[in-house]
Protein backbone atom coordinates (compact mmCIF):
# COMPACT_ATOMS: atom_id res chain seq x y z
CA UNK A 1 0.00 0.00 0.00
CA UNK A 2 2.83 2.35 0.83
CA UNK A 3 4.39 1.83 -2.59
CA UNK A 4 1.04 2.47 -4.31
CA UNK A 5 0.57 5.67 -2.27
CA UNK A 6 4.04 6.84 -3.22
CA UNK A 7 3.41 6.07 -6.89
CA UNK A 8 0.07 7.93 -6.79
CA UNK A 9 1.69 10.96 -5.15
CA UNK A 10 4.47 10.93 -7.74
CA UNK A 11 1.97 10.84 -10.61
CA UNK A 12 0.04 13.73 -9.07
CA UNK A 13 3.26 15.73 -8.81
CA UNK A 14 4.06 15.08 -12.47
CA UNK A 15 0.57 16.13 -13.50
CA UNK A 16 0.85 19.32 -11.43
CA UNK A 17 4.26 20.17 -12.89
CA UNK A 18 2.97 19.54 -16.40
CA UNK A 19 0.02 21.87 -15.79
CA UNK A 20 2.33 24.60 -14.44
CA UNK A 21 4.70 24.29 -17.39
CA UNK A 22 1.83 24.51 -19.88
CA UNK A 23 0.33 27.50 -18.07
CA UNK A 24 3.64 29.39 -18.09
CA UNK A 25 4.73 28.49 -21.62
CA UNK A 26 4.18 31.13 -24.27
CA UNK A 27 4.29 29.82 -27.82
CA UNK A 28 6.00 32.48 -29.90
CA UNK A 29 5.17 32.92 -33.58
CA UNK A 30 7.99 31.72 -35.87
CA UNK A 31 9.27 35.21 -36.69
CA UNK A 32 9.76 35.97 -32.98
CA UNK A 33 11.75 32.89 -32.01
CA UNK A 34 15.52 33.13 -31.35
CA UNK A 35 17.86 31.39 -33.76
CA UNK A 36 19.74 28.45 -32.17
CA UNK A 37 23.44 29.30 -31.93
CA UNK A 38 26.48 28.78 -29.74
CA UNK A 39 27.92 31.27 -27.29
CA UNK A 40 30.79 32.42 -29.51
CA UNK A 41 28.47 32.98 -32.48
CA UNK A 42 26.21 35.09 -30.29
CA UNK A 43 29.11 37.25 -29.11
CA UNK A 44 30.20 37.65 -32.75
CA UNK A 45 26.75 38.98 -33.55
CA UNK A 46 26.74 41.28 -30.52
CA UNK A 47 30.11 42.76 -31.47
CA UNK A 48 28.57 44.21 -34.65
CA UNK A 49 25.95 46.06 -32.60
CA UNK A 50 28.40 47.36 -30.02
CA UNK A 51 30.79 48.58 -32.70
CA UNK A 52 27.93 50.40 -34.43
CA UNK A 53 26.78 52.03 -31.20
CA UNK A 54 30.29 53.07 -30.13
CA UNK A 55 31.17 54.49 -33.55
CA UNK A 56 27.93 56.48 -33.74
CA UNK A 57 28.26 57.95 -30.25
CA UNK A 58 31.97 58.77 -30.59
CA UNK A 59 31.65 60.33 -34.04
CA UNK A 60 28.53 62.27 -33.04
CA UNK A 61 30.12 63.67 -29.90
CA UNK A 62 33.53 64.80 -31.11
CA UNK A 63 34.31 63.26 -34.51
CA UNK A 64 36.60 60.46 -33.32
CA UNK A 65 36.17 56.75 -33.94
CA UNK A 66 37.12 53.52 -32.20
CA UNK A 67 40.49 53.38 -33.95
CA UNK A 68 41.37 56.83 -32.57
CA UNK A 69 40.76 55.54 -29.04
CA UNK A 70 42.07 51.97 -29.33
CA UNK A 71 44.23 51.39 -32.43
CA UNK A 72 44.10 47.79 -33.61
CA UNK A 73 40.88 46.89 -31.76
CA UNK A 74 38.65 47.00 -34.86
CA UNK A 75 39.26 46.84 -38.58
CA UNK A 76 36.98 47.40 -41.53
CA UNK A 77 35.27 50.04 -43.69
CA UNK A 78 35.21 53.53 -42.24
CA UNK A 79 31.64 54.53 -41.21
CA UNK A 80 29.92 57.06 -43.44
CA UNK A 81 27.43 59.82 -42.79
CA UNK A 82 28.24 60.72 -39.18
CA UNK A 83 28.42 64.40 -38.25
CA UNK A 84 29.45 66.04 -35.01
CA UNK A 85 26.09 66.82 -33.43
CA UNK A 86 24.99 70.23 -32.17
CA UNK A 87 25.05 69.34 -28.46
CA UNK A 88 25.46 71.29 -25.23
CA UNK A 89 28.60 70.51 -23.25
CA UNK A 90 26.93 68.24 -20.68
CA UNK A 91 25.16 66.14 -23.32
CA UNK A 92 28.31 65.94 -25.43
CA UNK A 93 30.31 64.70 -22.45
CA UNK A 94 27.74 62.00 -21.65
CA UNK A 95 27.51 60.80 -25.27
CA UNK A 96 31.29 60.64 -25.54
CA UNK A 97 31.43 58.71 -22.26
CA UNK A 98 28.95 56.14 -23.60
CA UNK A 99 31.01 55.80 -26.78
CA UNK A 100 34.16 55.25 -24.77
CA UNK A 101 32.31 52.66 -22.68
CA UNK A 102 31.62 50.77 -25.89
CA UNK A 103 35.35 50.61 -26.58
CA UNK A 104 35.93 49.16 -23.12
CA UNK A 105 33.20 46.56 -23.66
CA UNK A 106 34.78 45.48 -26.94
CA UNK A 107 38.12 45.12 -25.20
CA UNK A 108 36.50 43.02 -22.46
CA UNK A 109 34.96 40.74 -25.10
CA UNK A 110 38.37 40.23 -26.67
CA UNK A 111 39.87 39.49 -23.25
CA UNK A 112 37.13 37.10 -22.09
CA UNK A 113 36.11 35.22 -25.25
CA UNK A 114 37.87 33.47 -28.13
CA UNK A 115 37.28 36.46 -30.40
CA UNK A 116 40.48 38.27 -31.27
CA UNK A 117 41.43 41.78 -32.30
CA UNK A 118 41.11 43.36 -34.73
CA UNK A 119 37.38 42.75 -34.56
CA UNK A 120 35.75 43.05 -37.99
CA UNK A 121 33.74 46.23 -38.39
CA UNK A 122 30.75 46.08 -40.73
CA UNK A 123 29.98 48.88 -43.16
CA UNK A 124 28.01 51.51 -41.22
CA UNK A 125 25.80 54.32 -42.51
CA UNK A 126 24.95 57.11 -40.07
CA UNK A 127 23.36 59.66 -42.41
CA UNK A 128 20.37 61.50 -40.95
CA UNK A 129 18.16 60.13 -43.74
CA UNK A 130 18.84 56.55 -42.61
CA UNK A 131 17.60 57.25 -39.09
CA UNK A 132 14.59 59.14 -40.44
CA UNK A 133 13.53 56.17 -42.59
CA UNK A 134 13.91 53.68 -39.74
CA UNK A 135 11.98 55.83 -37.27
CA UNK A 136 9.28 57.11 -39.66
CA UNK A 137 10.46 60.71 -39.45
CA UNK A 138 11.07 61.27 -43.18
CA UNK A 139 7.89 63.24 -43.91
CA UNK A 140 8.59 66.17 -41.63
CA UNK A 141 9.15 69.75 -42.82
CA UNK A 142 11.83 70.92 -42.37
CA UNK A 143 13.64 67.55 -42.47
CA UNK A 144 14.32 66.03 -39.05
CA UNK A 145 18.05 66.07 -38.33
CA UNK A 146 19.45 63.78 -35.63
CA UNK A 147 22.54 65.99 -35.48
CA UNK A 148 20.62 69.29 -35.32
CA UNK A 149 20.03 69.67 -31.57
CA UNK A 150 20.38 67.79 -28.27
CA UNK A 151 16.67 66.93 -28.24
CA UNK A 152 16.66 65.60 -31.80
CA UNK A 153 19.75 63.55 -31.04
CA UNK A 154 18.21 62.03 -27.91
CA UNK A 155 14.95 61.24 -29.70
CA UNK A 156 16.76 59.18 -32.34
CA UNK A 157 19.31 57.53 -30.08
CA UNK A 158 16.87 56.36 -27.38
CA UNK A 159 14.77 53.88 -29.40
CA UNK A 160 17.83 52.35 -31.08
CA UNK A 161 19.79 51.99 -27.83
CA UNK A 162 16.66 50.57 -26.17
CA UNK A 163 16.40 47.92 -28.88
CA UNK A 164 19.99 46.88 -28.17
CA UNK A 165 19.24 46.67 -24.45
CA UNK A 166 16.20 44.48 -25.15
CA UNK A 167 18.42 42.20 -27.23
CA UNK A 168 20.83 41.89 -24.31
CA UNK A 169 17.91 40.80 -22.11
CA UNK A 170 17.39 37.94 -24.59
CA UNK A 171 21.12 37.37 -25.08
CA UNK A 172 22.33 36.93 -21.50
CA UNK A 173 20.37 33.78 -20.47
CA UNK A 174 21.55 31.99 -23.63
CA UNK A 175 25.24 32.32 -22.77
CA UNK A 176 27.08 29.25 -21.47
CA UNK A 177 29.65 29.46 -18.65
CA UNK A 178 29.68 31.58 -15.51
CA UNK A 179 32.45 33.94 -16.63
CA UNK A 180 30.78 34.72 -19.94
CA UNK A 181 27.37 35.06 -18.31
CA UNK A 182 28.87 37.64 -15.95
CA UNK A 183 30.36 39.43 -18.95
CA UNK A 184 26.99 39.46 -20.72
CA UNK A 185 25.21 40.65 -17.57
CA UNK A 186 27.71 43.48 -17.16
CA UNK A 187 27.18 44.61 -20.74
CA UNK A 188 23.42 44.49 -20.25
CA UNK A 189 23.50 46.53 -17.05
CA UNK A 190 25.64 49.21 -18.70
CA UNK A 191 23.23 49.39 -21.64
CA UNK A 192 20.23 49.63 -19.30
CA UNK A 193 21.82 52.52 -17.39
CA UNK A 194 22.46 54.38 -20.64
CA UNK A 195 18.86 53.87 -21.77
CA UNK A 196 17.80 55.28 -18.39
CA UNK A 197 19.85 58.40 -19.08
CA UNK A 198 18.22 58.98 -22.46
CA UNK A 199 14.67 58.42 -21.23
CA UNK A 200 15.18 60.53 -18.10
CA UNK A 201 16.49 63.41 -20.19
CA UNK A 202 13.55 63.16 -22.58
CA UNK A 203 11.02 62.78 -19.77
CA UNK A 204 12.19 66.06 -18.22
CA UNK A 205 10.80 67.85 -21.31
CA UNK A 206 8.04 65.36 -22.20
CA UNK A 207 5.36 67.98 -22.93
CA UNK A 208 7.64 70.48 -24.64
CA UNK A 209 7.58 70.96 -28.42
CA UNK A 210 10.70 70.00 -30.36
CA UNK A 211 11.85 73.05 -32.38
CA UNK A 212 11.37 73.68 -35.23
CA UNK A 213 8.35 71.35 -35.04
CA UNK A 214 5.06 71.66 -33.16
CA UNK A 215 5.11 68.01 -32.03
CA UNK A 216 6.02 67.42 -28.40
CA UNK A 217 8.69 65.09 -27.09
CA UNK A 218 5.93 62.68 -26.04
CA UNK A 219 4.51 62.67 -29.58
CA UNK A 220 7.93 61.95 -31.06
CA UNK A 221 8.65 59.09 -28.67
CA UNK A 222 5.31 57.49 -29.54
CA UNK A 223 6.08 57.85 -33.25
CA UNK A 224 9.55 56.33 -33.03
CA UNK A 225 8.43 53.52 -30.72
CA UNK A 226 5.61 52.60 -33.10
CA UNK A 227 8.00 52.60 -36.06
CA UNK A 228 10.46 50.30 -34.30
CA UNK A 229 7.73 47.91 -33.17
CA UNK A 230 6.31 47.69 -36.68
CA UNK A 231 9.73 46.84 -38.09
CA UNK A 232 10.42 44.30 -35.32
CA UNK A 233 7.19 42.37 -36.12
CA UNK A 234 6.86 40.99 -32.59
CA UNK A 235 4.46 43.24 -30.75
CA UNK A 236 4.77 46.29 -28.53
CA UNK A 237 8.21 46.37 -26.90
CA UNK A 238 9.52 49.89 -27.46
CA UNK A 239 7.20 52.45 -25.87
CA UNK A 240 6.78 56.20 -25.73
CA UNK A 241 7.03 58.31 -22.60
CA UNK A 242 3.25 58.61 -22.29
CA UNK A 243 1.17 55.44 -22.69
CA UNK A 244 -2.44 54.35 -22.15
CA UNK A 245 -3.20 53.11 -18.63
CA UNK A 246 -3.46 49.60 -20.08
CA UNK A 247 0.28 49.74 -20.81
CA UNK A 248 1.37 51.61 -17.67
CA UNK A 249 2.85 50.00 -14.57
CA UNK A 250 0.10 47.97 -12.88
CA UNK A 251 -2.38 49.74 -15.20
CA UNK A 252 -2.26 52.71 -12.81
CA UNK A 253 -0.07 55.26 -14.56
CA UNK A 254 0.30 56.83 -17.98
CA UNK A 255 3.87 57.95 -17.31
CA UNK A 256 6.43 55.58 -18.75
CA UNK A 257 9.98 56.57 -17.88
CA UNK A 258 11.08 52.90 -17.91
CA UNK A 259 9.86 50.71 -20.76
CA UNK A 260 8.67 47.35 -19.45
CA UNK A 261 6.20 44.54 -20.08
CA UNK A 262 2.96 43.82 -18.20
CA UNK A 263 4.96 42.63 -15.18
CA UNK A 264 7.38 45.59 -15.33
CA UNK A 265 10.15 43.38 -16.70
CA UNK A 266 12.43 44.38 -19.54
CA UNK A 267 11.14 43.32 -22.95
CA UNK A 268 13.33 41.02 -25.05
CA UNK A 269 14.28 41.21 -28.70
CA UNK A 270 15.85 38.44 -30.77
CA UNK A 271 18.61 38.77 -33.34
CA UNK A 272 16.12 38.86 -36.18
CA UNK A 273 14.06 41.60 -34.55
CA UNK A 274 17.17 43.74 -34.13
CA UNK A 275 18.15 43.15 -37.76
CA UNK A 276 14.71 44.10 -39.06
CA UNK A 277 14.93 47.35 -37.12
CA UNK A 278 18.57 48.27 -37.84
CA UNK A 279 18.15 47.46 -41.54
CA UNK A 280 14.95 49.49 -41.67
CA UNK A 281 13.52 46.89 -44.04
CA UNK A 282 11.45 44.75 -41.65
CA UNK A 283 13.38 41.78 -43.07
CA UNK A 284 16.35 40.21 -41.27
CA UNK A 285 17.85 38.97 -44.55
CA UNK A 286 17.55 42.23 -46.50
CA UNK A 287 20.33 44.63 -45.41
CA UNK A 288 20.00 48.39 -45.42
CA UNK A 289 19.75 51.24 -42.98
CA UNK A 290 22.60 51.36 -40.49
CA UNK A 291 24.12 48.15 -41.93
CA UNK A 292 23.91 48.53 -45.73
CA UNK A 293 26.06 45.43 -46.34
CA UNK A 294 24.82 43.30 -43.45
CA UNK A 295 26.73 42.08 -40.41
CA UNK A 296 29.79 39.92 -39.80
CA UNK A 297 29.81 36.52 -38.14
CA UNK A 298 28.45 32.98 -38.20
CA UNK A 299 25.02 33.74 -36.75
CA UNK A 300 24.19 36.41 -39.30
CA UNK A 301 25.34 34.18 -42.16
CA UNK A 302 23.13 31.38 -40.77
CA UNK A 303 20.08 33.68 -40.69
CA UNK A 304 20.70 34.65 -44.31
CA UNK A 305 21.39 31.07 -45.45
CA UNK A 306 18.19 29.78 -43.81
CA UNK A 307 16.22 32.78 -45.15
CA UNK A 308 14.92 33.51 -41.69
CA UNK A 309 13.48 36.90 -42.47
Amino acid sequence: MASRSCLYAFLLLLAFQSTVIKANTVVLPPQCRPVPAGTLARFEFLVNLIIAKAEFLLRSSNGTGIEDIAPGLVQGPVPTGATVANLDNATRAAIREFGLAGVGILRAIVDETLLRAPLPRPQLNFTAEVFNRILNLSGLTPPFNVYGSPTQFLLVTEPLVSSLQFYLAQFTPSIAGNALQQLAAGIGLTAAAQVGYFRTRLNAMVNSPVPPFTMTVANFTNTTATAVNQLGLCGVKNEGLIVPLSLGAENRTATNVVTADVNSLSPRRTEREVLRIAFGTGNATRPGGIFPSGLNGTLYRLIVALRQS
